[in-house]
């Protein structure tokens, strides 16, 4: 198969768009989806005809409802379908490659129940360049923040496998999965640079762990 590597002029002007709190995708990562209301088994059959691409997106906590359901974040990140399978009771289980991040320029009318946008992907045309990104220029600290936001929420981790992660892939990595806040997930997404991205990372690692050395609940709980 091919590899992807799209330029600015290959992207979809109008794509679909699935909004989903605390999910995160990011350029060059990888996204499993389980995929199981009527209008998103709708979106994905469209997108498989379609260039196999939609867009990642949270819905805005802050923002007033649109027409067409809650307010969106300004910002996405658009994916690629990589792998695609149907389960006997008619669910889709779906990975998807993060692309390119995109500013929503306008919603447009649902389809097929699913929401639209059109996409502007001008300012983060640096999404698209696959050359490795260089070190972190901290990876020892941001794994010592990282051994205490697990030691804090009682996670068991393969650190042989995390220490044996290129550095680009770590930092996808960890801000993709690390359960954050919507809007801590959102600034992760919204950051200009992947230096700017690991700055941010170490900050809430280490703002994570020490709430919960404080027995204050985590970002994103509620106490029972």
């Amino acid at each position: 198969m091919r590899p992807f590597h799209p330029s600015l002029g290959d992207l979809p002007a109008e794509i679909p768009v699935f909004p989903l709190p605390g999910a995160l995708l990011l350029p060059q990562g990888r996204l499993p989806l389980n995929i199981f209301e009527r209008r998103y088994l709708n979106m994905v059959e469209d997108a498989l005809g379609l260039g196999r691409m939609f867009g990642m997106i949270q819905p805005d906590a802050s923002a007033p409802a649109a027409e067409h359901g809650p307010g969106l974040c300004r910002v996405g990140c658009l994916g690629r379908l990589s792998s695609f399978s149907e389960t006997e009771d008619g669910r889709f289980l779906i990975t998807l490659n993060g692309v390119i991040r995109f500013r929503v320029a306008a919603e447009l009318e649902p389809r097929r129940l699913y929401r639209r946008v059109r996409a502007d992907y001008a300012s983060f045309a640096m999404d698209l360049d696959l050359t490795p990104n260089g070190a972190l220029a901290d990876r020892p600290g941001l794994l010592a923040a990282l051994r205490g936001f697990f030691r804090s929420r009682g996670i068991e981790a393969n650190w042989s496998a995390i220490e044996q992660t290129p550095d680009a892939e770590l930092l996808t990595t960890l801000s993709m999965v690390c359960p954050f806040e919507p809007r801590e997930k959102q600034a992760l997404l919204e950051v200009a640079t992947p230096d700017d991205r690991a700055r941010l990372l170490l900050a809430l690692l280490h703002m994570a762990a020490q709430a919960g050395s404080h027995g204050e609940p985590p970002p994103g709980s509620k106490p029972s």
